[in-house]
């Protein structure tokens, strides 16, 4: 582990920019970015147009360290360059933000109301692979839709069981159990998931870190307990589907929790801005992510 690194995720004012939208969500993210899917015939195509994008925004002036601690990569931006550099090295010797790589390979079907992670058969290569890449830490997304014990279980489980692995690779995991915003009982759900997290915390071994990244809670500082615990590193918000404004009001509201935001990040953002257009909305919007993020 970068020690640097490890201390400025740790103690250091700011957020986490996500720019991991993968294979399922890419055409979403160009589409919003005003590139339809009839502008590209191939995902060799559509991969080369989603780079350009997180290109513009990585080399913006507004994306630096000062209000960005780390970035979440998709790992064919990983495997790219950005300005001559390998994209990890890119962000930490030239912005001072920490590389993270996303590692899940998308969900299974639903059962009991939630969604665990795929299997992940090459994730030992890709942890070997991403470690001479310069990266720090890792990312795995899970889904939870109701407040189901058993569902709940089963996703808190695996993601601590494959965090295990990541630990002991010598990288820190984001375990991710997304909350659906929408579900009907939102708040149990999340009591049920804090319960069972807060649980496999303390089982893990005490030179152990990790992070975590949660839908912003339904009851103003539920997390705190598990921000303040001794193997966590730091304590994510996503955004969720909330609107950059929304996602921004509720994370003011729970102290020490920080974002990590995608969609909510590059809300407005188009290819046909200037680039002066451009950097102007992404400097507001870094802002006021910032602003959230330090209550």
């Amino acid at each position: 582990m970068n020690t640097e690194q490890a201390n400025r995720m740790r103690n250091d004012w700011g957020f986490v920019a996500a720019l991991d939208q993968s294979g399922g969500s890419t055409p979403k993210a160009l589409r919003l970015y005003g590139i339809s899917e009839d502008a590209y015939s191939s995902d060799a195509e559509m991969f080369d147009l989603v780079h350009q994008m997180r290109t513009r925004i990585m080399t913006s002036p507004s994306f630096t360290g000062e209000k960005i601690l780390a970035a979440i990569l998709f790992e064919n931006t990983m495997d790219r360059q950005v300005d001559g550099l390998d994209t990890a090295e890119y962000l930490w010797t030239r912005k001072r933000i920490v590389p993270i790589l996303k590692v899940d390979k998308g969900l299974a079907d639903e059962v009991d109301g939630a969604k665990v992670m795929k299997p992940m058969p090459q994730l030992d290569e890709l942890l070997d692979r991403a470690k001479t890449k310069g990266i720090f830490g890792t990312k795995m997304r899970s889904f939870i839709a109701q407040a189901n014990p058993a569902g709940i279980t089963a996703v808190i489980d695996q993601q601590f069981e494959v965090g295990r692995r990541i630990v002991d690779a010598g990288l820190v995991p984001i375990i991710e159990p997304e909350v659906d915003i929408k579900a009907t009982e939102k708040a149990q759900a999340e009591q049920l998931m804090h319960d069972q997290i807060l649980a496999q915390l303390d089982a893990l071994p005490s030179s152990a870190q990790v992070m975590l990244k949660l839908t912003i809670p339904t009851r103003d500082n539920l997390f705190a307990d598990l921000i303040a615990h001794p193997r966590v590193m730091r304590v994510l918000a996503l955004s969720g589907g909330y609107s950059r404004q929304e996602a921004n009001q509720l994370l003011a509201r729970n102290h020490g929790l920080i974002a990590s935001f995608s969609r909510a990040l590059t809300e407005g953002l188009k290819v046909t801005q200037t680039n002066d257009e451009f950097d102007a909305l992404l400097a507001e919007s870094i802002d006021s992510i910032y602003q959230a993020s330090i209550t």
